[in-house]
């Protein structure tokens, strides 16, 4: 497991709540602030004018990009055009990373996540994330899910979160008669809706998904996508995905990004699939590129 992977958990023992580090009332969210009260309705996250630098090379170029809550939001596009890149900007992964940079703003709720006041951490809980490759604690499948629920101090009611988010996940009759034995000893596509389990158990508002089923075979990709489309009822789901009909099948928007970093189109999926308005777009998506 890398250091990236580890962030979003380890980074979780910090026992503050609040979005800021200081006096949540100066423009920060609390945990306990009433939720999608702040922005235009349904956009939960919000970019303009960002631009994302390592060293010397631009990643991503003045985004534009409204993301509609309780939706599911595809980022598609060929390798190395910018698309993960965004998604980690989104809950600041990419602060781990000593030569990035990122200029113009970003918005959760209506705060920009690179105010100086702003806990990555806090950020953190609000915003979960899932990776490419599945990635449970060498823990039993109980302690996996309760993991943050522990180190943020949420333990009342545990059993029924644990159970709760398992179901979720579309994992608890699977395992609900092996909870203490090792998460490692799960087949992929199970580890992969572990980690999905653990993610909502500290009750997120956003789910940014890299890549979360290119690792799997079609049986374990398919229950993915189901559930992907599941936990959009309750929350706002980011994927990144190299495979167009993935996005096809499974988003209710898809943004395309092309090389050197553009974020050329964002539309209804349909719209984008059967009807893009740039012709580069449409060249990606039939093939002449990409």
């Amino acid at each position: 497991m890398t250091t990236e992977d580890m962030a979003t958990e380890t980074e979780a023992d910090d026992d503050t709540d609040s979005l800021v580090t200081s006096d949540p009332g100066k423009g920060g969210l609390s945990e306990n602030d009433d939720r999608g009260t702040v922005m235009a309705a349904d956009t939960i996250v919000e970019s303009r004018d960002l631009d994302v630098f390592y060293g010397e090379t631009q990643a991503l170029q003045n985004i534009d990009l409204a993301i509609p809550e309780n939706q599911v939001t595809a980022m598609i596009g060929p390798s190395g055009c910018g698309k993960s890149t965004f998604l980690r900007c989104i809950n600041r992964m990419n602060d781990l990373i000593d030569i990035c940079r990122v200029d113009g703003e970003l918005t959760f709720n209506g705060k920009n996540v690179y105010d100086e006041d702003v806990d990555p951490v806090a950020l953190r809980r609000r915003i979960g994330m899932v990776f490419q490759h599945p990635n449970p604690f060498p823990k039993s499948i109980y302690d996996n899910v309760a993991y943050g629920l522990r180190t943020q101090d949420k333990t009342e009611n545990m059993d029924a979160v644990i159970e709760e988010s398992l179901k979720k996940a579309a994992l608890w009759d699977e395992v609900k008669d092996q909870l203490d034995k090792s998460a490692l000893n799960l087949s992929g596509g199970q580890q992969q809706r572990l980690c999905i389990a653990r993610a909502i158990a500290v009750d997120p508002e956003v789910i940014l998904m890299d890549e979360p089923a290119s690792a799997l075979d079609p049986i374990a990709t398919s229950k993915i996508e189901d559930l992907i489309e599941e936990l959009a009822e309750e929350y706002t789901v980011v994927i990144v995905t190299h495979n167009m009909q993935q996005a096809a099948r499974i988003s209710d928007k898809t943004a395309v990004f092309l090389t050197g970093g553009e974020l050329v189109e964002f539309d209804d999926t349909d719209k984008i699939f059967e009807n893009p308005e740039s012709q580069r777009v449409e060249d990606y998506i039939t093939g002449k590129f990409g």
